[in-house]
């Protein structure tokens, strides 16, 4: 069984920052990738960054030199590190999860940012 846990969200202030973390646990699995995706009100989800065990990243433009995105192999946990927030940042962020062996990604519930001008 899989269970993931986002946490980190919340109402920040124009320019201000948040962390935002995904906790996975599957018996006997460990994380290979991870990304992060957003959707805000009427608009379609979209992909804000991606990583995996590799080393290798990759940004949507508007995240790139103000998001980082990084996995705690040893905790199996993924973090999105987000600064200089800005209110086009508002939306539910959702992490999704691909485990060694898996063909098939996992989604978290999801976790509110709200940024206010």
């Amino acid at each position: 069984q899989v269970q993931l846990v986002e946490s980190g969200g919340g109402l920040v202030q124009d320019g201000g920052s948040l962390r935002l973390s995904c906790a996975a646990s599957r018996s006997g699995a460990s994380i290979n990738s991870m990304a992060w995706f957003r959707q805000a009100p009427g608009k379609q989800r979209e992909l804000v960054a991606a990583t995996n065990t590799y080393g290798e990243s990759q940004y949507a433009d508007s995240a790139k030199g103000r998001f980082a995105i990084s996995i705690d192999s040893a905790k199996n946990t993924g973090f999105l590190q987000m600064n200089n927030l800005k209110p086009e940042d508002t939306a539910v962020y959702y992490c999704n999860v691909y485990f060694f062996g898996d063909f098939e990604g996992y989604w978290g519930r999801g976790t509110q940012v709200t940024v206010s001008t």
